[in-house]
């Protein structure tokens, strides 16, 4: 298990990184919902600019050699989404992303990311030349979603676990 949101502190701790980093105007958060799940929202806005809302957790051991895949039960509207992982501590550095898209109206699904398809990027940008995710040293999790188009989202999720 990497993410258990049945417990308010676990979402708590993550934190938004948002396009206003840059001078953009896109606001998201991940908070504690009282049926025991968490609920990354806000709304993506193209003004300044932006374009992506994102959350990350705090720095961790989340690394395991065997994962194959990781594993998110989640719901969600105004996607899509995209999971990212960090090898490193530091804040402006390759995330390896995945997109996903909960059907909507579907309920809640158990969505399989296998890591063979996990692509580095930084600054939203493909990083060509980087070498393969090493699944041992993740330290990092992030929920992000961009795109071309202004909207509000929500994406529900119980857990994120490594498999």
């Amino acid at each position: 298990m990497l993410m258990d949101f049945a417990e308010p502190q676990t979402a708590e701790a993550w934190r938004a990184i948002d396009d206003r980093v840059m001078g953009g105007a896109s606001r998201s958060r991940l908070r504690h919902d009282a049926q025991g799940h968490a609920v990354f929202e806000g709304g993506v806005s193209l003004a300044h600019g932006g374009g992506f809302a994102s959350v990350r957790s705090p720095v961790g051991d989340f690394g395991d050699g065997g994962a194959r895949e990781i594993q998110i039960e989640a719901r969600g509207t105004g996607g899509p989404f995209k999971l990212a992982l960090f090898t490193d501590d530091g804040f402006d550095s390759i995330a390896w992303q995945c997109g996903f898209d909960p059907a909507p109206g579907a309920g809640w699904q158990l969505l399989r990311l296998p890591l063979v398809a996990f692509e580095p990027r930084h600054r939203g940008r493909a990083v060509t030349g980087a070498p393969p995710l090493d699944a041992r040293r993740v330290r990092q999790l992030g929920l992000m979603t961009a795109g071309r188009t202004a909207r509000a989202f929500a994406l529900e999720i119980r857990t994120i676990r490594r498999a």
